[in-house]
């Protein structure tokens, strides 16, 4: 078949609605031509005597399958009945069930992963459930072939667990939708496709990668689709088409091609079973820079409803957290000029505080709105911050970008991991008629290397978490565009980099404010200052809603 493409339709439960889904695929075919199979994952046939009647009709040859239809075994103790074995058979013309678990693969080449059912809970297992052992069978002999890269499609009836993870969400109860058993036979068959049902909504995530940026070959992308039951008076999905040729017969560079927005892999969390090589720990060398080093003062004229909320707020924050076994940040080891607690932080440069996060005003800034971004507990960088930070975190991020936005400037994000204690997040605003995101890309490119910095450009949607685990020292940028550029830190590295790129000629053109010590200002400038980026950001300002 070379490279012909085969015509696949995918369906999600039909629970006995049998007719109704084959009138569908008629009307698809005669619209757009013969697909070459159906797959169906969920609950297939129904508990109604209505159902059965109509199962009667194809099992007696009155009516006949339009196209050779694969169904998973049974996924409830009322539909078992329907299924002669718990191993494949042809149940009627046209319409094979594949089985308990098993690899099919066609005369195309194309092969096609299965696990009938539901987990399991104990043992000997109910006949529509699957138990680890056939998790096993399924999985070792493809893992044992040195050559196995995945399956072009994986069938399943319940979801894998996470699977939204560093993706778009799901309409279902993520704490108790889907099983782990199924996230990790994923994360080993790297199916091109996977299906699942039973949850009754439909659900396309973002295309995941399958391999770690920078650290490995790059591998095809897996999609996971889950589609809704058969005629759902909601008129959610439940029938997917795509063509797909199959990985034997595909050319390998085709097959590797990363999609726009591919994002990290949802089942693999970095360094948790240590296979991950860590990186030597990293010795920080002793403070060049005084502590004060972008610090902002904070004095106490904060505005009355912040001191309040931020109270108030900081209590709910520690409940709601009590559910994410909450992560207590590292306790600084001297005195933390960022720690919003610490003694040693000065109140007048705050602009906003959220439960998590705050922003506040940099000292001796590049521009008069260049701000910063931290956490409020005593954090080192970006990759060591815990779940609910981060998302406070992308919040903030979303807000300044459309503070900028407003002001007509594009935004430069950029974080100096590297002889610092505490996280800070640099927002410089750049004003977009002084020059394209393009440009700015490639100031920093440029004075990249003419020190001898291989300045990377990473993936829109890569969790910096995957490349830089925590103790590296590393220097990234995050321009308007998205798009992010990462260096990872070998030795000395010009500290006031970020903002060197950004006030030379090329960009900004105010190269005499590289260095944030030449550019202090009194107390009161800072005040006014701040009053006055605090009124710009309020009406972007999430933390006020609260």
């Amino acid at each position: 078949m070379g490279d012909k493409p085969l015509r696949v339709l995918a369906c999600g439960d039909v629970e006995g609605r049998i007719n109704a889904l084959f009138n569908r695929v008629n009307a698809i075919q005669r619209k757009s031509g013969q697909f070459d199979l159906l797959l169906c994952v969920g609950d297939f046939f129904g508990t109604s005597s209505e159902a059965e009647a109509e199962w009667e009709t194809y099992t007696s040859g009155a009516k006949k399958a339009p196209i050779h239809t694969y169904i998973l075994g049974a996924a409830s103790q009322e539909t078992v009945k329907y299924y002669p074995s718990p191993d494949g058979s042809e149940l009627a013309e046209n319409i094979i069930c594949l089985g308990r678990r098993g690899i099919f693969t066609g005369a195309s080449g194309l092969q096609i992963a299965y696990v009938s059912g539901r987990e399991a809970q104990q043992e000997p297992a109910p006949s529509h459930c699957f138990t680890p052992k056939d998790m096993g069978a399924l999985v070792t002999p493809l893992l044992s072939n040195s050559k196995f890269r995945g399956v072009d499609i994986l069938l399943t009836s319940q979801w894998p667990r996470g699977v939204w993870q560093y993706g778009n969400s799901p309409e279902v109860d993520a704490k108790c939708c889907g099983v782990s058993s199924i996230a990790e036979l994923a994360d080993k068959l790297k199916p091109r496709y996977h299906f699942a049902g039973l949850e009754g909504v439909h659900y396309e995530r973002l295309p995941y990668r399958n391999h770690v940026v920078l650290q490995e070959n790059a591998q095809h992308v897996s999609r996971f689709i889950a589609l809704a039951t058969v005629n759902n008076p909601a008129k959610k999905k439940y029938l997917y088409a795509f063509n797909i040729v199959p990985m034997k017969t595909m050319d390998p560079t085709e097959l590797v091609k990363q999609p726009q927005d591919v994002t990290e892999n949802p089942y693999r969390k970095p360094m948790k079973d240590g296979k991950k090589e860590k990186p030597p720990p990293f010795v920080p060398e002793p403070e060049e820079e005084p502590a004060t080093q972008f610090f902002f003062d904070m004095g106490e004229k904060k505005p009355h409803h912040q001191q309040s909320h931020c109270r108030k707020r900081h209590s709910d924050g520690d409940r709601s957290s009590q559910h994410k076994q909450p992560r207590k940040p590292p306790q600084p080891t001297g005195p933390c000029w960022f720690c919003l607690a610490s003694p040693e932080v000065e109140k007048h440069l705050v602009i906003s505080i959220g439960t998590h996060c705050y922003m506040a005003l940099a000292k001796g800034g590049l521009t008069p709105d260049h701000v910063l971004l931290l956490p409020i507990g005593h954090y080192q960088s970006v990759v060591d911050l815990a779940s609910e930070v981060v998302e406070e975190m992308e919040k903030y991020k979303t807000a300044v970008k459309k503070f900028c936005k407003s002001k007509g400037c594009r935004c430069v994000l950029f974080e100096r991991n590297y002889r610092s204690q505490h996280l800070q997040l640099q927002v410089v605003l750049v004003p977009m008629e002084k020059c394209s995101t393009e440009d700015i890309k490639e100031a920093f490119m440029t004075q990249a290397e003419e020190q001898q910095m291989e300045l990377m450009e990473i993936p829109p949607h890569t969790d910096l978490k995957q490349i830089a685990p925590p103790g590296t020292p590393y220097f990234y940028v995050e321009l308007d565009s998205g798009e992010k550029l990462f260096y990872r830190i070998k030795k000395n590295f010009p500290l006031q980099f970020g903002r060197e790129v950004l006030a030379s000629e090329a960009v900004l053109n105010i190269p005499m404010r590289a260095d944030w010590r030449e550019c202090k200002c009194t107390k009161e400038e800072e005040e006014d200052l701040t009053k006055q980026v605090r009124s710009d950001f309020q009406r972007f300002d999430f933390a006020l809603d609260d």
